[in-house]
């Protein structure tokens, strides 16, 4: 099941879901070693050296996990594969590597039927490109950090010299602010920082950035953020038949090539913000909101951030605003342009 929204965006209670695009284990198979024809399976059965391939003609299918108290994972209403209501599982988290010595970092899923008691789809979600006919020999199975790493793609962010607005107007680049200091919120006044976070990572797959060219959004500068940062924008004209005014949408969905575009490779440094509760602020001209912090983030989070946050209830989500999913941004090719126009002041 997809989304399949029809009078507007999507107004459901949030729930976290994450919509993650993975391979079926049969697609991705042993090339050359102990199991040798096998499919990709849970990291009991994986042995290290062996050599996969991805089979030609397959594209990742759409699996989109809802995380409910404590973290339990299910296959969502909305996902395109799976059961739905179905227990799954953050298996493993394994790195491949080439012929050419580049690795591939990837996160491994696994589908249960409860009623049998066994293991009923195993997903293969790749956390950077991934060639057919490439071999990709299996170099390290971990089962301790996935969540970590899971954590990490979900988390919003800035790239490094993204000038935020400060209480005074100050546009301060985003790596120099510091607990205590006092940035403007859209809704909340004069907020401070409780936190700074500053991660490297390669560019791909679920990591490569994306920028936003000045003025496609109304915004003065260009704006580069992570493919899941929701930008907040407030409908001048009410032309989205949303119901209110106020939306929220993944920048990753308004990619069109052209204003808003996907920058894979090399590597980058994403600056991640956290206040005392979720806030929208004002990133390069752009309304943009702060990490959010959920059973999704959370294990991306310092230690002793966590230990602070342990007992706090997560801000309402999300600010009284409608989110756009992914089926409304893609029955409306010229989003990018009509986000701007129902923007405009």
């Amino acid at each position: 099941m997809t989304d399949t929204a029809t009078e507007g965006p999507e107004t459901q209670a949030y729930l976290p879901i994450r919509h993650l695009p993975v391979y079926r284990a049969e697609t991705f198979r042993v090339t050359h070693g102990v199991n040798e024809g096998d499919p990709l399976s849970d990291a009991s059965d994986l042995v290290l050296d062996d050599s996969y391939e991805l089979s030609e003609g397959h594209t990742p299918d759409r699996l989109a996990l809802a995380m409910g108290k404590g973290g339990a994972l299910s296959v969502a209403a909305t996902s395109g594969i799976g059961q739905t209501g179905a227990p799954a599982f953050l298996d493993s988290l394994v790195t491949f590597m080439t012929p050419s010595r580049d690795t591939l970092e990837a996160l491994i899923f696994v589908e249960v039927n409860e009623a049998a008691g066994t293991i009923s789809e195993v997903y293969l979600h790749p956390l950077g490109p991934i060639d057919p006919k490439t071999p990709y020999t299996l170099v390290t199975i971990d089962r301790e950090t996935g969540h970590k790493r899971l954590a990490e793609s979900a988390a919003v962010a800035f790239v490094r010299g993204t000038c935020i607005t400060m209480s005074d107007g100050r546009q301060v680049p985003v790596e120099d602010l510091a607990p205590g200091d006092r940035v403007l919120t859209r809704d909340s006044g004069v907020q401070e920082v409780r936190w700074v976070g500053i991660q490297t990572v390669r560019a791909e797959g679920a990591f490569a950035p994306i920028p936003i060219a000045a003025g496609a959004l109304n915004n003065d500068r260009a704006l580069t953020v992570s493919p899941n940062h929701r930008l907040f924008i407030y409908q001048r004209i009410a032309a989205l038949n949303a119901g209110q005014r106020e939306l929220l949408v993944k920048a990753g969905l308004l990619v069109n090539g052209t204003t808003v575009t996907r920058a894979n490779g090399g590597f980058v440094d994403y600056v991640q913000v956290l206040f005392d509760r979720h806030e929208i602020i004002y990133a390069e001209g752009i309304a943009a909101e702060s990490l959010f912090v959920d059973d999704t983030t959370r294990p991306a989070l310092p230690d002793e951030v966590t230990r602070k946050l342990q007992g706090e209830r997560p801000s309402d989500y999300p600010l009284g605003a409608i989110e756009l999913r992914e089926g409304d941004v893609k029955r409306r090719p010229d989003m990018v342009e009509m986000l701007r126009r129902v923007s405009a002041t």
